[in-house]
C-alpha cells in the first residue's frame, strides 16, 4: 500500500459520524522500520488538507530513560530494550491524550544528537483530531501495554526486511558517532533482539504497511 493509499486512510479517521472526537492512531515495528517517517508523512499530509495543527506526533522514543537512570538500572548496554522506556508514563500521555481537548498537552521526543531525551518538543493543541502515537512496543502483550493498545482507533505494523533496516540502524548508529565495528555490534547485539521481541506483535495489529519503500536519509532518520 502506498503513501497516497496510507493518507486516505487517515483522512478518513477525520470524515463521518463522530469526526470531531480525537482520534489516535498507533505506528508499532521494529527498530528501523521507518515508523517515525511515516508518521511524520501522515501528519504532513493530514495537515495539509485539515490545516495546521489538525494532527500531532507522539513519539515512544520521549519515553527513553535518561543515560544517569540507565546508569542506576545498569541497562545502558540494552538502551531500546522495553525495560529502557517510562511506559507507563507513555500510557498515562495516552489517556491524557484521549480525553483532555481544552488545553495544549506537550510530549516529548528523542534528541539522537544529545543521546537523550528531551521535554515539550512537540505539542497536541485542543484541535488536533488525529495523534499519530508510534513506538516499537505499541503491539507487545505485557503490561502495560495493553492498555495503551485499547487507547487506539488502530495499530498499524510498520513491515521492513530485515536487511534493509539494519543498513538504516547502521547509518543511525554511525551519524551518532558510533565507528563501523561498534555500529555492528550494536545492531547484533542490541537492535536485532529487540526487533525480534517487536515482531511477536505484528498478529494483533489492525493494517500492516510496508515500509521498505518509506523515504528514509542515509543516516537512518526521516527525511521529512
Amino acid at each position: 500500500m502506498n503513501e497516497d493509499s496510507l493518507t486516505t486512510l487517515a483522512l478518513g479517521f477525520l470524515r463521518g459520524p463522530g469526526s470531531s472526537a480525537r482520534t489516535i492512531l498507533g505506528l508499532a515495528g521494529p527498530p528501523g522500520a521507518g515508523k517515525s517517517t511515516l508518521a511524520r508523512y501522515l501528519i504532513a499530509e493530514v495537515e495539509r488538507v485539515e490545516g495546521p495543527g489538525s494532527a500531532a506526533y507522539l513519539p515512544l522514543d520521549g519515553f527513553h530513560l535518561s543515560a544517569a537512570q540507565l546508569d542506576r538500572l545498569g541497562l545502558s548496554h540494552r538502551k531500546g530494550a522495553p525495560a529502557t522506556f517510562d511506559a507507563h508514563g507513555y500510557v498515562a500521555l495516552l489517556r491524557r491524550v484521549a480525553a483532555e481537548r481544552f488545553q495544549d498537552i506537550y510530549v516529548p521526543d528523542f534528541d539522537r544528537d544529545l543521546d537523550e531525551p528531551v521535554a515539550a518538543r512537540h505539542v497536541v493543541p485542543p484541535h488536533a483530531r488525529l495523534v499519530i502515537a508510534e513506538g516499537n512496543y505499541l503491539a507487545a502483550t505485557e503490561h502495560p501495554w495493553p492498555e495503551a493498545r485499547r487507547l487506539l482507533r488502530e495499530l498499524w505494523y510498520v513491515d521492513t526486511d530485515d536487511a534493509v533496516r539494519e543498513q538504516r540502524l547502521l547509518g543511525r548508529h554511525r551519524a551518532g558517532g558510533r565507528d563501523e565495528a561498534v555500529a555492528r555490534h550494536w545492531v547484533t547485539s542490541n537492535d536485532h533482539p529487540n526487533g525480534e521481541y517487536v515482531k511477536a506483535g505484528r498478529a494483533l495489529c489492525t493494517r500492516i504497511v510496508q515500509g521498505a519503500d518509506l523515504p528514509v536519509a542515509p543516516d537512518g532518520r526521516s527525511v521529512l
